[in-house]
């Protein structure tokens, strides 16, 4: 009667260390811990540290409340511009009710993929081909809205959306080349011939002073002299003043006639 005492204390004990093995949870700081009570849902996830259940009556899933990560692939994508263009995105997006994670949606990550996805089609598709390319935070924006409004009754919030790569056919990258230097070549122009106009308002505001100041083109022609003098060069520039011809060949002209 003793050992068959001993024997079923061990068993009771060993089965107690069972279900204590089996009832304890360590949930880590970035975990929380869902539990179920006879299949239902408690309405409080269990925070981090050190949770016992009761097991088999209560059941504990661990749901992780970190960024994840989710690349959505290439999709095939028409502009509003009817510009076929292939266009990759990254989401990043967190569980902040592991509730909500576990009770409405079978798999949360490829949900919330595949509505990224077809997110992406539909939005992008609204731009012209311009848009997206210069006004590409714009488009991040409301990538971000949609995606996030559709992704609350999961628990999910997305925090952002980044549109990695446009790739657009070749036709349509030599086009934009061509547009690119055409733009290029009008803005030289249009600061080239701002540039004329300047310095011909310039030399028009020199003349009226010269008018007004016979002697100030004398100066003007000694200064010179002084410039080409200090390039040691033998070319002699001689100034001969217009007024002093005119003086010379008017009387020729009356002596010839």
């Amino acid at each position: 009667m003793e050992s068959f005492g001993l024997t079923g204390l061990l068993i009771a004990l060993l089965i107690f260390l069972i279900w204590f093995w089996k009832s304890l949870y360590v949930i880590k700081e970035w975990e929380r811990g869902v539990v179920l009570r006879l299949g239902r849902m408690l309405p409080h996830a269990k925070p981090a540290g050190l949770r016992l259940v009761f097991w088999p009556i209560e059941t504990l899933y661990r749901m992780s409340l970190r960024i994840e990560t989710l690349d959505v692939p290439p999709q095939d994508i028409i502009t509003r511009d009817n510009v076929s263009v292939k266009v990759n995105a990254v989401c990043y997006f967190r569980i902040v009710d592991a509730n909500l994670a576990l009770s409405q949606v079978q798999n949360y990550l490829y949900a919330t993929s595949q509505k990224a996805q077809t997110t992406i089609r539909s939005i992008v598709g609204q731009f012209e081909l311009d848009e997206i390319l210069a006004e590409r935070e714009k488009v991040n924006a409301k990538l971000q809205i949609i995606l996030d409004q559709d992704t609350e009754p999961w628990g999910i919030k997305v925090s952002k959306v980044e549109v990695k790569q446009v790739d657009i056919p070749e036709q349509m990258q030599r086009a934009i080349a061509r547009q690119a230097e055409a733009e290029r070549e009008r803005r030289a122009k249009i600061i080239h011939a701002a540039g004329e106009f300047e310095a011909s308002s310039k030399l028009a505001e020199a003349a009226g002073v010269l008018e007004t100041q016979p002697a100030a083109i004398q100066l003007r022609y000694l200064q010179t002299l002084t410039e080409i003098g200090a390039e040691q060069n033998t070319t002699i520039v001689f100034p001969l003043p217009i007024d002093l011809l005119n003086a010379w060949v008017k009387p020729r002209l009356t002596s010839g006639q």
